[in-house]
């Protein structure tokens, strides 16, 4: 009797021993390969004058999601959204770039991962744009020796091999014509850029290191195949936003979010499929702010109620979202705000600053020669309607057919036949907004002194930030309707600033018609608010009343916060502001503001230094030295 207890002891205990080993390996490691600034230009997605086998065979063996996006069409804002699963327009993270602090609310996806007993590793890229940003809590190894392997036995885990052969400054240096496997005189040129050599060119020498990207992402997925690791590997591969050629990387079209996006499931995890068969094209919308949820519903984990984003597999999966929410703010030292919204087929924006022209200068941008081509043309008169297009303002709202218009150069926004769709995606477009507090509706430097040492998330939560009345005064403003002359008057005297600013901003937008309303905008341009201050001195100066548009550029110009000196500097720019007006404000911040120049975050420098090349001033005359 004794023995036969023992036997049946032993054999539970097996048993026993056998489920736990059993379910530490239903834990999966995940394997994130990413590359940077590169839109579906792969075979897989149908691009025939790519070279892309090792992405092609991942897909063929794995799943490609054809409607995958950046809620963000640059690189940090795009990161913190997916490091903390909330959208960085929510976070306060939303300029490219910022330090603004995280809320201790909101935690990182990695976190849950090493509490699950995951390994997790980064080979290399950070860039989360918050200063909270504590790499120790983030990963266990952050780096470029950072590896897998360094994992303890047995362990699962997450690791991310992240690529920057594809970045928008590999076309910065041109590769002579003769070293190019892909010819310029094969490229199929957007509709929207003119053909002019350095165009072809750096279309071809971007296909160039598309494909070298391709055949990095293979060493990678054959030093897992060696180490034995395939059939326990999720592998995820994905662009980190769109690019990177004019009118991409930056902008809200399929070209700046439209992202790669493709998952390898190991047939052990055959649970976890997302089709029936691999090879799959999967059409659901999915986006950034999906991942961090995803990866938790992978390994049956509750996504937390802070994040944003629906989980596309795993046990937690959720029904596919209606539409995926998009935003854009300042870029590098240009403010230029939009929101738009897709769904399967349709595109929705709406610009929140459409005096300004879509492709103002910015010092990045204009290393690539095309991009500098491309203007020289637009100059000449060598462009037609649709290239000369991203040269002027905008329209208030933009509305295309992807499906059928995929370079997106058909606005239909004004056709009578999309005027019901038109204000269903406008609705829900600001419906999105506000339910997750996007905070770029409060100007930034007037948001940051606002918010002061809390973290812009938890402020725009606070009982001090009246939303929705904000919101109402910022769809008021962009309508550029004179009829609004009166409404917009009543709200320069509200007493949240950020009301106010959308007071001036419609009046701004109305030009000539804000005339009646001089005196009010006069009041404007003396405002405790830099940001109302600025706007009300831009209405001041094209209006004519110029010494005291001047008088409220020079209270700005003076002031301690460096982006309500950005905000005034692109306001300068903007109105054509001559440098006998501002050449020695300009000069005063160079000197008085920095001690050392480093144009890494110094935004307004960098505006000055544009206004100072545009002016033909040699800043050296003026004891300044830009590196």
């Amino acid at each position: 009797m004794n023995t036969k207890l023992s036997l049946f002891s032993a054999l539970l205990i097996a048993i026993l021993l056998t489920g736990c080993e059993n379910n530490t390996q239903e834990l999966p490691n995940i394997l994130w390969i990413t590359s940077e600034d590169n839109s579906p230009l792969l075979g897989c997605y149908g691009d025939s004058f790519a070279t892309t086998p090792n992405l092609d065979m991942l897909a063929s063996e794995g799943f490609l999601y054809s409607n995958a996006y950046a809620n963000a069409p640059v690189c940090a804002p795009a990161r913190n959204t997916i490091i903390t699963g909330v959208h960085s327009c929510s976070n306060g993270n939303e300029q490219m770039r910022s330090r603004y602090s995280k809320s201790e609310s909101v935690r990182y996806y990695t976190e849950y991962l090493m509490d699950k007993g995951y390994y997790c590793t980064n080979n290399s890229k950070t860039d989360y744009n918050t200063s909270s940003a504590d790499l120790e809590v983030m990963w266990d190894e952050c780096g470029r020796e950072s590896h897998y392997r360094n994992r303890a036995e047995g362990q699962p885990f997450f690791a991310i091999f992240n690529f920057t052969t594809s970045h928008e400054s590999s076309i910065h240096r041109s590769t002579p014509d003769d070293q190019l496997r892909h010819k310029p005189e094969d490229v199929v040129l957007p509709p929207y850029h003119p053909d002019t050599p350095e165009m072809r060119h750096d279309w071809a020498q971007y296909y160039d290191k598309v494909e070298d990207l391709d055949a990095q992402v293979g060493k990678v997925l054959q030093e897992l195949e060696e180490a034995g690791l395939t059939e326990n590997t999720i592998v995820f591969y994905y662009s980190d936003h769109g690019g990177v050629l004019g009118r991409s990387k930056r902008f809200l079209y399929e070209t700046g979010t439209h992202v790669p996006f493709i998952i390898h499931i190991p047939k052990k995890y055959k649970h976890l499929y997302p089709a029936k068969r691999t090879g799959s094209s999967i059409d659901r919308l999915v986006s950034f702010v999906d991942l961090a949820p995803t990866l938790l519903s992978i390994i049956d984990l509750e996504a937390p109620g802070f994040m944003q984003g629906t989980a596309f597999l795993g046990q937690h999966q959720k029904d596919e979202p209606d539409y995926i929410y998009m935003f854009r703010d300042r870029m590098d030292g240009r403010y230029d705000m939009s929101r738009s919204i897709v769904d399967r087929e349709y595109r929705y924006t709406r610009n929140y600053n459409s005096s300004r022209i879509y492709l103002q200068h910015l010092e990045y941008l204009w290393k690539a020669p095309s991009m500098r081509s491309w203007e020289d043309a637009f100059k000449s008169g060598q462009c037609n309607e649709v290239q000369s297009r991203w040269w002027n303002p905008k329209p208030v709202e933009e509305l295309y057919d992807t499906e059928n218009d995929p370079w997106e150069i058909n606005n239909l926004a004004g056709d009578p036949l999309h005027a019901e769709r038109l204000v269903k995606m406008r609705q829900a477009s600001l419906e999105i907004g506000t339910s997750i507090r996007d905070a770029g509706f409060i100007p930034e430097a007037d948001r940051s002194i606002r918010a002061g040492n809390t973290p812009i998330y938890d402020y725009m939560r606070s009982d001090e930030v009246p939303y929705d009345e904000i919101m109402t005064a910022a769809v008021l403003a962009t309508d550029r309707d004179p009829s609004n002359l009166e409404a917009l008057v009543a709200l320069l005297g509200h007493d949240d600033s950020a009301i106010r600013y959308w007071a001036a901003q419609g009046l701004m937008l109305l030009g000539e018609n804000a005339r009646p309303a001089i005196r009010e905008i006069e009041k404007a341009a003396t405002d405790k608010s830099w940001n109302v201050t600025v706007t009300g001195a831009e209405i001041l100066y094209l209006l004519g009343e110029k010494e005291k548009a001047l008088e409220a550029y020079h209270r700005v110009l003076q002031c301690d916060a460096p982006m309500a000196r950005t905000h005034a500097l692109n306001s300068i720019d903007h109105v054509n502001g001559t440098s006998k007006e501002f050449l020695d404000d300009c000069v005063t911040v160079i000197k008085e503001k920095y001690e050392q120049l480093n144009m890494g975050s110094d935004y307004d420098a960098r505006v000055i230094k544009w206004l100072l090349e545009k002016w033909d001033v040699d800043p050296t005359q003026h004891g300044i030295a830009f590196p």
